[in-house]
């Protein structure tokens, strides 16, 4: 556990990056994400992989990836019991939001970031196109276990990542009122790729004092605010 920077300071630099990039500002009373005196921390880094992977193979569904391959997958990597419930209904049964799911690659490659296997995540430009070889070979079969062993992850710096979340937190409302009003967003990324971003590292950073709760579960992430 580290101590979370000045959050004033911090939420400083997001605005002058919203007003480089052309992005309207939030309002003066829009919330910090952490109080003065925060503890912060990343989720412990198995947690970070299981989810990244379990993503993973439900973007694949997405793509073509056969059920009984990706339920076979997470039974043999014994991922079952990371998979939330939506989730399930989707990779077992194809119910839900088809779009809905494939957006999630953008929060593969968030948590990606966190885990230290992506170089960036700038909000102007796509995933790099090697992400797909920095997670499991799901077509080669590669379960979770033997991909844990070649990825070789760093964890990013607390610190690092409660920064980034702050600029996103502000980058998910600047592009929404963006579109809202008719105007362009900078780069190639639209707001449902950022709210994506934003709620892997909401769900990936922990803050701890006063005003938090326990770290929430994948899906009681609010994105609302």
């Amino acid at each position: 556990m580290k101590a979370a920077p000045d959050p004033r300071a911090v939420r400083d630099a997001s605005l002058d990056e919203l007003h480089r990039l052309g992005l309207p500002l939030p309002p003066p009373a829009f919330p910090l994400v952490w109080e003065p005196g925060d503890g912060v921390e990343l989720r412990a880094t198995a947690e970070l992989e299981a989810r990244a992977a379990v993503l993973h193979v439900v973007v694949a569904r997405c793509f073509g990836m056969p059920t009984e391959a990706a339920m076979t997958w997470l039974l043999s990597s014994h991922l079952v019991d990371f998979v939330t419930p939506p989730e399930w209904q989707f990779v077992a049964g194809g119910k839900g939001d088809h779009r809905s799911f494939v957006l999630h690659h953008d929060a593969v490659f968030a948590l990606a970031w966190l885990l230290g296997l992506s170089r960036h995540l700038d909000p102007t430009e796509p995933p790099e196109d090697r992400l797909m070889q920095q997670m499991p070979d799901l077509p080669g079969g590669e379960l979770f276990d033997r991909w844990r062993s070649r990825a070789l992850v760093a964890p990013r710096d607390a610190i690092e990542a409660a920064v980034l979340l702050d600029l996103y937190y502000c980058l998910d409302w600047a592009f929404q009122e963006s579109e809202k009003a008719g105007k362009p967003v900078p780069g190639e990324m639209d707001s449902n790729a950022i709210g994506q971003r934003r709620w892997a590292l909401e769900w990936g950073v922990v803050f701890v004092g006063p005003y938090h709760e326990e770290p929430p579960e994948w899906e009681e992430v609010d994105l609302s605010v």
